[in-house]
């Protein structure tokens, strides 16, 4: 019971977005070894033993990075739950939603949880030294929630040209050098990894948007069950406004549990580059 309350708990304290990135193609290895094949009765040059040593020591590591997957397992299966959910779940109950609610509304009330979730953008580039991100995050909530209509409308990027700064506390982490830890594959969310659980936590007490007890003056959900309604709300709105995405890029993978990690861990680098 303790590790299903924990789970929960993870699933709550997340209203974040996904974006699709293709994994980078894997190193072309015929090749390499046509280039160091040499006859029998021929030396092995020198040079030919540097390249071949360079290969060896570049798919040693990769191995190893690979198998650093403790919760492979768990993860796979997890993964394949989540597909289910979606596929058989989620798009079905989106797509009956988005027959109901017309684009404009939906993308109101996209834009007002993004709004009110305001805290965890300008507290984060404000701890990464991000000065200016977090000025413009400031003036992007106090434009939106007065102009935009609480939110509902977002002027300060259509007229102002203010754009958001997507920072989380994943992000901040890693900034700071953090590593990522293994791969975690969260029930109704998807992939995650240990700096990213742990940053996933600490935004959810920054969100308006998440029950967290003695917090409750500050959030709008004063209740576990108001907190789960709302993020089930959230994520039909969001996949009911990027129908067809998860299909479109799960066709192209022959063994989705990978492929879905390596998109994610190549998406989460780059943010934390940026």
């Amino acid at each position: 019971m303790k590790l299903f309350y924990f789970l929960l708990a993870v699933v709550l304290f997340t209203l974040q977005g996904c974006t699709n990135k293709e994994a980078a193609p894997q190193t072309d290895i015929a090749q390499a070894q046509t280039e160091t094949a040499i006859s029998h009765d021929k030396k092995i040059e020198p040079q030919a033993e540097n390249i071949d040593d360079e290969f060896e020591d570049e798919f040693s590591e990769k191995e190893t990075n690979d198998t650093i997957d403790p919760l492979s397992g768990y993860n796979r299966a997890m993964t394949s739950f989540n597909d289910a959910v979606i596929i058989y779940g989620l798009t079905p109950i989106s797509k009956a939603y988005a027959a109901i609610l017309p684009q404009p509304f939906r993308l109101g009330i996209s834009n007002f949880v993004h709004n009110i979730q305001f805290p965890i953008r300008f507290t984060n580039n404000l701890l990464q030294g991000k000065f200016q991100n977090s000025s413009n995050e400031l003036e992007r909530f106090l434009v939106n929630s007065t102009i935009g209509l609480a939110g509902l409308m977002d002027p300060a990027k259509h007229y102002m040209n203010i754009h958001p700064h997507e920072e989380d506390f994943g992000q901040t982490l890693g900034h700071y050098g953090v590593g990522s830890g293994f791969h975690v594959v969260i029930p109704f969310i998807g992939p995650s990894n240990i700096r990213d659980i742990l940053g996933i936590t600490a935004d959810g007490y920054l969100s308006p948007l998440v029950n967290v007890r003695g917090l409750e003056n500050y959030k709008i959900p004063q209740n576990l069950g108001q907190s789960i309604g709302i993020y089930t709300i959230y994520l039909i709105n969001k996949t009911s406004l990027n129908l067809g995405k998860y299909e479109d890029l799960r066709k192209d993978a022959i063994d989705l549990y990978p492929f879905l990690k390596d998109i994610y861990e190549q998406k989460r680098n780059a943010e934390i580059a940026e």
